[in-house]
């Protein structure tokens, strides 16, 4: 169906159409339904506004009192070693080059691409040393991360049951080894919502591939509005953000009210699809970010001292500390949920080598970042994790490898309430199984939600005929009390 614009010598064929020639600028598409708002507000009619003017994203009150407001979630996509990162293993030195003993040996051990049994124990290269008051200890690979002991609660015995990157990432991230189902940030979007009226309540950043693509921050059966936004750390942050030079405003203000008109149309006949509500939601949200995301990422606002701080201007910490810096911005500007993706830990050929480098990239960047929000007086708002999809073994894979291991591996966290300079649970004497304090995936995801007020029992959406959670039919929120205990 044809319609003649009184504004433009030139006739709008469709609604496709018409979005296509919007090109680079669809963050403005929002710009007609601002102008209607505003002035409904400016009239005092809360009638006048349409339904689309429900904000998904506006902040809920949670369950219980928070102790956390928003989570920075540093993942190290690869799987880190345990035993040369946070969890010191004595005994596992001592053994340096030793078969692994006969006790540690049984069939449900399996890994990825070797077997258990005959494998040779490689102690860690890296010391480690007390550290702080509390004397917690940390491997000499993070220095200045080591310098934050007493604000660290470490999990030493966090398990699963997958030793496949894939599985194992979809179960760190959503709760389900399958993918399909909502991640952790879509999560507490949907039941904290988001403090911005003008950035995305949940972002995320990555310094290579993340594994799995778009299914480590999607919002799977949950209404699409709740998935999370990849912003890039080089070149533009944000794609097709700002509007098309050739269009004029006149013209793009005709454009956006045909737009409009269309969408709410097609939304009415579909009132069940999320896709396209959030669409409508996203257009608001672009036109918002095209003056909030600039600011966002303009680091030359931040003084000399942060900036060497974060290493953002120096290698091998350029690239990481910018995202450290950033993610702490979010967290000024209200934004809800932050993850952060350091590749690649899968320290396959040469574990320590591997680690070496990828710590030199992020420990400095991750210390800067906890400094930072202390000093600001967010990181008690804060609930920053760090975690991989699993630890590696200490039987050493070809020369000096280790494998996939999710029996036994180690997290922390700190802010958002968590009294730091302890450790929680164990692992064996040679850090393959947790055998205390287990802490499985669902747990900690529950402890994060404990922490930020929500119920992770509560916390649910009704798909195929059941209430669907982030912790399936698992989770213990016990450890919740135990991290904020003095």
């Amino acid at each position: 169906m044809k319609s003649t614009c009184c504004h433009r010598h030139e006739t709008v064929v469709t609604r496709r159409e018409a979005l296509v020639r919007s090109g680079s600028g669809l963050g403005a598409a929002a710009l007609g339904f601002l102008l209607a708002r505003d002035q409904a507000r400016a009239a005092g009619d809360a009638q006048a506004l349409p339904a689309t003017a429900i904000n998904s994203l506006a902040p809920k009150q949670p369950h219980f009192a928070p102790r956390a407001k928003c989570v920075i979630s540093l993942f190290m996509q690869g799987g880190p070693s345990q035993m040369d990162t946070f969890d010191p293993k004595p005994e596992l030195q001592k053994l340096n080059g030793k078969p692994l003993p006969d006790s540690f040996q049984s069939a449900d051990l399996k890994l990825q691409f070797m077997s258990a049994a005959g494998g040779t124990l490689m102690g860690s290269p890296f010391a480690f040393q007390k550290r702080g008051q509390s004397g917690l200890e940390v491997s000499d690979l993070f220095p200045n991360v080591a310098a934050f002991a007493d604000d660290l609660a470490v999990i030493r015995s966090c398990y699963h049951e997958s030793f496949i990157h894939g599985p194992a990432l979809s179960l760190m991230h959503s709760g389900n080894l399958l993918l399909g189902h909502p991640s952790v940030g879509s999560w507490v979007v949907s039941g904290l919502g988001c403090e911005s009226d003008n950035l995305p309540a949940f972002m995320v950043m990555t310094d290579g591939v993340i594994r799995g693509s778009s299914s480590a921050y999607s919002s799977g059966f949950l209404p699409a509005v709740y998935q999370g936004t990849l912003i890039r750390t080089e070149g533009a942050a944000i794609q097709n953000l700002s509007p098309p030079p050739q269009i004029t405003r006149a013209e793009q203000r005709t454009l956006i009210d045909q737009i409009g008109r269309w969408n709410q149309s097609h939304l009415a006949a579909r009132p069940d699809d999320t896709n396209l509500a959030a669409r409508i939601a996203n257009y608001e949200l672009a036109f918002r970010m095209q003056a909030a995301a600039p600011d966002l990422i303009d680091l030359a606002q931040e003084t000399q001292a942060v900036r060497e701080l974060y290493g953002v201007d120096k290698e091998p910490t350029a690239r990481f500390g910018r995202m450290c810096l950033l993610a702490r911005r979010m967290v000024e500007r209200g934004v809800r949920f932050i993850e952060l993706y350091s590749n690649d830990w899968d320290g396959h050929g040469d574990c320590p080598g591997n680690h070496r480098g990828n710590a030199d990239k992020t420990d400095k960047p991750i210390a800067a970042l906890l400094a930072d929000l202390k000093q600001r007086g967010l990181l008690d708002s804060t609930l920053v994790l760090w975690a991989g999809e699993f630890g590696r073994t200490p039987v050493m894979q070809g020369n000096k490898g280790r494998d996939h291991n999710p029996y036994g591996f180690a997290a922390w966290l700190a802010g958002g309430g968590v009294r730091g300079g302890k450790a929680i649970g164990a692992t064996d004497e040679l850090g393959f199984r947790a055998v205390d304090d287990k802490v499985h995936a669902h747990d900690l995801h529950a402890t994060m939600l404990t922490l930020l007020g929500l119920n992770h029992e509560k916390l649910t959406y009704l798909f195929e005929g059941r209430q669907r959670r982030l912790t399936d039919v698992g989770g213990q929120n016990n450890l919740a009390e135990r991290l904020t205990r003095a």
